[in-house]
């Protein structure tokens, strides 16, 4: 008897340290919170203690295939094209990871990249209001004074000179004094302090969603030139990669926020998180569907129609895991309806720009930035590729805002699609089946999206004109807006066959 007690001691003694230790290590990737934002503090621990408990066993074994995963893509890189360019961009605009890894605890970035983080959470509890104003001055009004003040804080505590140098480090590739998964982090911060200084209210408001040019600090703008031509884009908003999937942490923590906790409902903290998660699971749930459709294509290139056969079907069974998290989660009880539209969509716009004089021309011409978009996806442009179908994202868009190497990863699958060369008999006929129901999950998807973004549009927003992120401002009123975003989601669906 008593050495049963003593065996039940240690065995509690154990997993309270297992538990303390798992602790530590997970407070490393939450960002440092100041000991005055006590109730910013408060929530990041409770989001982390949620964390811990989604830690299971079966996450594990998540964490170790995918760590293989990576190991057969890099063994397969001078193997083919496609496995060379993927492996890659794991290699460089990941770090090594995939999802990109993106280090989120500034405490250990260069101490001159510590002033952008820290002027995150100054701003963040200006940023979100409960209810917007309907009165336009007092909303202009409002957006110069958080300018002002987000220009103040720029300006005294961030030293532009050692900025640029840390950047021209990692820029000639000195990744030992800038490593890489800390560059993912700084570029998912400047995204947010960028998008932040944009609309300096959410939810957006109309004067604000009319300005055509919106001047930016130096301080935003010096980093983000350097950033935009490291990951190879031009556009001056954000893209899926910089605002959603580098805004995680190495354990899955949410990092930049747009409502903060410590001021707004539970509801629109935990809608917008929600809908963050979406397109960073994505991600994770794609990299054996990446492996599978590299390793088909080598297959077929052998000349071994059962491997690639073999190879189809697993994209086959990885689309129903990864299609069901987002099934799973647009809904009104995960991602509130009464939220989304008003503290999170918004803020992921853009619909500004620049005017340009073109030569020969007396008129300036404007240039206008769109912001992030599903289509920016980079599982979905793969997995089209892979098909043969023709790309949603014509190539100056593509040039904007999806980063270089991710686009000539897609064209290389493209170039290698097979689909359209495969015999209607024996294993070829197999293989076609198999893409079939692959087009045939993509269609139940397309529409499924399609229908949930109409509702999730339709919400009332007084403050504001119709708009989405990607598409910036549509009609002037939300029946028309509708029927022209409609257009573009029936022709993609019309497109996948």
């Amino acid at each position: 008897m008593a050495n049963l007690v003593g065996l039940i001691v240690l065995s509690v003694l154990s997993t309270i340290v297992t538990f303390v230790w798992t602790l530590r290590e997970q407070r490393r990737d939450l960002p440092a919170v100041k000991p005055r934002s006590f109730p910013r503090a408060l929530w990041h621990w409770s989001t982390m203690l949620s964390n811990l408990g989604h830690r299971s066993q079966d996450a594990t074994e998540d964490e170790s295939d995918s760590r293989q995963l990576l190991h057969e893509i890099q063994d397969l890189a001078e193997c083919h094209e496609t496995a060379g360019l993927l492996a890659e961009l794991i290699r460089k605009d990941g770090a090594g990871e995939w999802p990109p890894r993106s280090n989120h605890a500034h405490t250990t970035w260069p101490a001159p990249l510590r002033a952008y983080r820290d002027i995150y959470e100054e701003m963040l509890p200006l940023l979100a209001v409960a209810k917007p104003s309907l009165d336009d001055e007092v909303n202009r009004e409002r957006i110069a004074a958080f300018r002002s003040r987000f220009r103040q804080l720029l300006s005294e505590r961030v030293d532009l000179g050692a900025v640029e140098k840390l950047l021209q480090a990692a820029e000639t590739g000195q990744w030992d004094v800038f490593p890489r998964d800390t560059y993912n982090g700084f570029y998912a911060c400047v995204a947010w302090c960028r998008h932040a200084y944009r609309w300096a209210i959410i939810p957006v408001v109309r004067v604000a969603q009319l300005e055509r040019v919106v001047p930016l600090p130096s301080e935003l703008i010096l980093p983000w030139t350097y950033q935009q031509r490291h990951f190879g884009l031009c556009s001056d908003s954000g893209n899926n990669m910089s605002n959603l999937v580098l805004n995680f942490t190495p354990l899955g923590g949410y990092a930049l926020r747009i409502n903060d906790p410590a001021s707004q409902s539970p509801v629109i903290a935990r809608s917008e998180e929600a809908f963050s998660r979406i397109f960073y699971d994505v991600e994770a749930f794609a990299l054996p569907i990446y492996h599978a459709i590299i390793s088909a294509i080598r297959a077929r290139c052998r000349g071994d129609a059962a491997a690639c056969l073999h190879h189809v079907r697993r994209i086959t069974r990885q689309l129903r895991p990864l299609l069901s998290s987002y099934y799973d989660r647009v809904h009104d009880n995960s991602i509130a309806r009464s939220a989304w539209l008003s503290h999170v969509q918004g803020f992921y716009g853009w619909g500004a720009g620049y005017e340009k004089i073109e030569e020969g021309q007396e008129q300036p011409r404007w240039v206008k930035f769109d912001g992030l978009s599903g289509n920016q996806v980079l599982l979905f442009q793969v997995l089209d590729a892979f098909l043969g179908l023709p790309p949603y994202l014509d190539e100056e868009t593509q040039g904007r805002n999806v980063p270089a190497m991710q686009r000539e990863l897609v064209r290389a699958v493209g170039r290698n699609s097979f689909r359209r060369d495969l015999a209607k008999e024996g294993v070829d006929g197999m293989i076609l089946e198999e893409m079939a129901e692959i087009l045939k999950r993509l269609r139940l998807f397309r529409t499924a999206h399609r229908t949930r973004a109409k509702v999730y549009l339709t919400q009332p927003a007084p403050e504001r004109l119709p708009m989405t992120a990607g598409k910036s401002l549509l009609k002037s009123d939300i029946d028309t807006s509708l029927e022209h975003l409609d257009e573009f989601m029936l022709g993609r669906l019309a497109q996948t066959v």
